[in-house]
């Protein structure tokens, strides 16, 4: 099996998602006693945040990078950003060492194109839904049209995930903004929704959506197995 490098910590209980679903995902693939071989960098959400808010993003690249040369020096062989928002900066990523890293939007695109959706609503942080790193990756990759919420649905999604979902907190009434953000997109033409930020699972389900949902935590976690088993 191949060692994969993960850049985690944004935030850790997103991260210990990943850990969880790859491991169970190598057992499942390898059977036995397998388990996935892992490097992770766990950094600390706080700065990250930090630095997200003030728009410094030249900042995060550098962490983000060194974050990844320190896993490619140890000896992973490609690289997972267990978080949506800081593939804005994976050009740092991959110039800063050798190793090909496994985007989480290439996972999501692949699954939602194979399931015959071409419209689709995005859910993730404020960064994520109006940047254009994120969309046009889809657009452009997988010939998907993407729309994202209106101006109070983003911020209520953005709200919920850095003030509860970060800290692991689950509450009915965000579970119901949620539900009523889905629902107007799928108002507006959405086939699909993408869970485009690594907590949202951890609130909303098939059971909140009238249409499929494409979670990319779990769906960048099962592109990571296929990596490590080969």
């Amino acid at each position: 099996m191949r060692t994969l490098g993960l850049i985690g910590g944004m935030s850790w209980e997103s991260s210990a998602h990943y850990y969880r679903l790859i491991n169970q995902g190598v057992q499942a693939r390898r059977g036995g006693l397998h388990s996935a071989p892992l490097l992770m960098v766990s950094l600390d959400f706080a700065e990250n945040a930090a630095l997200q808010h003030d728009g410094d993003w030249p900042a995060l690249a550098a962490r983000m990078a060194r974050a990844a040369q320190t896993l490619a020096d140890g000896g992973a062989e490609a690289i997972v950003l267990c978080t949506n928002t800081m593939h804005k900066v994976v050009a740092a990523i991959e110039q800063a060492q050798p190793r090909p890293l496994l985007h989480i939007a290439d996972a999501a695109g692949a699954a939602i194109a194979a399931a015959g959706h071409r419209r689709i609503g995005l859910l993730g942080t404020a960064f994520t839904m109006e940047g254009p790193f994120y969309r046009e990756r889809l657009a452009a990759g997988f010939g998907l049209e993407v729309l994202v919420p209106d101006d109070p649905g983003r911020r209520d999604v953005h709200r919920i995930i850095y003030d509860e979902l970060v800290r692991g907190i689950v509450r009915e009434e965000s579970r119901a903004a949620y539900r009523a953000v889905i629902a107007g997109l799928v108002a507006r033409g959405a086939e699909a929704i993408v869970l485009g930020c690594t907590e949202i699972m951890l609130l909303v389900g098939e059971g909140d959506s009238p249409v499929p949902l494409f979670d990319t935590t779990t769906l960048h976690a099962a592109a990571a197995v296929d990596f490590i088993v080969g």
